[in-house]
């Protein structure tokens, strides 16, 4: 039904792909990969998507990359279809423009059980690598009362699935809120950074 909606079964991943997955670039090979599909019909489908808006791209390293456009004018009704995002609190006309700033939190059924086998996961995010932004110096973030060694676990699984070595970094959250106000400055380049938020249970990535 959807497929028919919007007009192929490969266009369709790609927008689950995007918009599960805001701030986050994706090369094409690495997407072929991610949705499974032939490389002629997702350049053909990230050509049209291209065209119309909905996505972004930029080179880097000899890499073109996709990123979903928050800013496109049907961006949130396309994520209400697309995201699986659970929004914190509903936005007023004036401040939905602002959106695209702010970090945009998202957990898919397969994340939210990836995490829980974590432990007590307050906060929990991707950098660095994952949105081409290196302001952090780190890839995943991770804050509350966690298992160490089911964490070097995700991280290793994460690794061979991206395909890349990952950096993160691990803090209760009495250590992230005290680093918080005293201004550390690793957290301080987390807060500014662009990233992907999984979960963040007390609302502080937006502070």
């Amino acid at each position: 039904m959807v497929e028919q909606l919007f007009g192929s079964k490969t266009r369709v991943k790609l927008l689950r792909l995007f918009y599960s997955n805001p701030n986050r670039s994706f090369y094409v090979r690495e997407i072929t990969r991610k949705i499974e599909e032939q490389i002629n019909s997702v350049r053909r489908e990230l050509a049209n998507l291209l065209n119309i808006g909905i996505i972004t791209s930029d080179t880097s390293n000899n890499k073109v990359y996709y990123e979903v456009n928050q800013k496109y004018e049907y961006y949130a009704p396309l994520q209400e279809i697309f995201g699986d995002v659970k929004p914190r609190r509903k936005l007023s006309t004036k401040t939905s423009a602002k959106i695209a700033k702010e970090p945009i939190t998202v957990e898919t059924d397969e994340e939210k059980a990836d995490l829980k086998a974590l432990g007590n996961v307050e906060i929990a995010c991707f950098l660095g690598q994952f949105t081409r932004d290196e302001t952090s110096g780190v890839d995943i973030l991770i804050v509350g009362s966690i298992n160490h060694n089911a964490v070097s676990k995700y991280v290793t699984e994460l690794e061979q699935q991206e395909g890349k070595d990952l950096r993160y970094t691990i803090f209760t959250l009495d250590e992230f809120k005290y680093r918080m106000q005293i201004k550390d400055r690793f957290i301080s380049n987390v807060l500014r950074s662009k990233k992907q938020v999984l979960v963040d249970k007390p609302g502080l990535l937006n502070e």
